[in-house]
């Protein structure tokens, strides 16, 4: 049995949930998840710090959102009134389901899924997300000030950056080493010491390695093996599904991804809208991935047709691109994709990991 496994934010909607009640709630918001999220990589990808997975920015913010007032009451509200949908992506969803179980895992918060499952008639026993219940921690004023204060100093930090082949500190500037030696005091030592501490060591993001063993809980859930998986994400919080996929034998792709999820990925896929998703979805479901792998070098109208893709899904194919991932041309797809991302889901969002 085929089934299809996808990521939310990117291949289905084009928010940034995190990012965008950090931005609702804190004050230099955006600045401030961005250093984050760019620290969250650091740690995942170039340290590879025990314990920490890609995505964990999720928790990370957890204590700020709480110091500027976030409630499960005010953060649902708000994720329910601002979901943005990419195009089609509800029909897409729906055409999938009529042809293989088809599953979401994603590292978002509960909240938000559960109000997109409901937008987008997708069953929420289907999903997976990142458990949140926020009223559970309580936050003392001292903690509060505190919070409040620091969130101002990320805000105005410089980005952090580093070369190809880094591995830790020493491989960075010295501005870039100091950046990430306050943010180590604040969040390893510092929170660590207080109440609200609590909340870094109780959420748990589903992203890196939680995400490839979900996939492998769709797998008990639905009897398939690894090489029927078609996976389909978009960011570094994606890089070990993807290549778990890829590893076994199934189809693993990149949808308008940045730079980790070419990396992990086998196939790239640029779309302004999801009808390319369904297009390949319909041909592995009926050939598997080496039906669509076959079909990558000559993918054409002609082709598609005489491999059985509905007439009506064709018209998309002017607004896509799709190829396979080659050592030789790994470098272009990076690119390509990465400023394709940024013109889909804007600048802010499309720069993330």
């Amino acid at each position: 049995m085929r089934i299809f496994v996808t990521d939310c934010e990117g291949p289905i909607s084009k928010n940034d949930n995190a990012m965008e009640l950090t931005a609702h709630f804190v004050p230099q918001g955006k600045n401030f998840f961005a250093l984050l999220s760019k620290y969250d990589d650091y740690l995942a990808y170039v340290e590879k710090r025990p314990g920490y997975k890609a995505g964990d920015t999720l928790r990370l913010i957890l204590p700020f959102l709480k110091a500027f007032g976030a409630t499960d009451e005010r953060t649902e509200e708000f994720s329910r009134a601002h979901i943005l949908l990419m195009p089609g992506a509800e029909d897409t969803l729906k055409f999938i389901r009529g042809m293989m179980p088809a599953f979401i895992i994603s590292t978002s918060y509960e909240p938000y899924i559960k109000a997109l499952c409901a937008v987008i008639n997708f069953p929420f026993e289907a999903a997976y997300s990142t458990a949140l219940v926020l009223d559970r921690y309580p936050l003392v004023q001292e903690e509060e000030r505190y919070l409040r204060e620091v969130a101002g100093e990320i805000a105005h930090m410089p980005m952090i950056e580093w070369g190809k082949g880094a591995s830790g500190l020493a491989d960075l500037s010295s501005q870039g080493k100091k950046v990430v030696q306050r943010l180590n005091q604040v969040f390893w030592e510092e929170l660590a010491g207080m109440q609200i501490g609590r909340v870094l060591e109780e959420v748990d993001p589903i992203g890196g390695e939680g995400k490839a063993q979900a996939v492998r809980t769709t797998l008990q859930r639905s009897g398939a093996d690894i090489s029927e998986v078609m996976y389909v994400g978009d960011s570094i919080t994606d890089l070990q599904a993807l290549e778990l996929v890829k590893k076994g034998g199934g189809l693993s792709i990149s949808f308008n991804g940045n730079a980790y999820a070419i990396l992990g990925a086998q196939v790239a896929c640029l779309g302004k809208d999801t009808g390319i998703i369904s297009i390949t979805a319909q041909l592995f479901a009926a050939r598997g991935a080496e039906g669509v792998i076959s079909l990558l070098s000559h993918w054409d109208k002609e082709a598609l047709q005489s491999a059985g893709i509905e007439e009506e899904l064709l018209t998309h194919l002017s607004n896509a691109e799709i190829g396979e991932i080659t050592s030789d041309n790994q470098a272009l797809w990076t690119e390509k994709s990465q400023q394709f991302r940024k013109q889909v889901r804007g600048v802010s969002i499309g720069s993330l990991g």
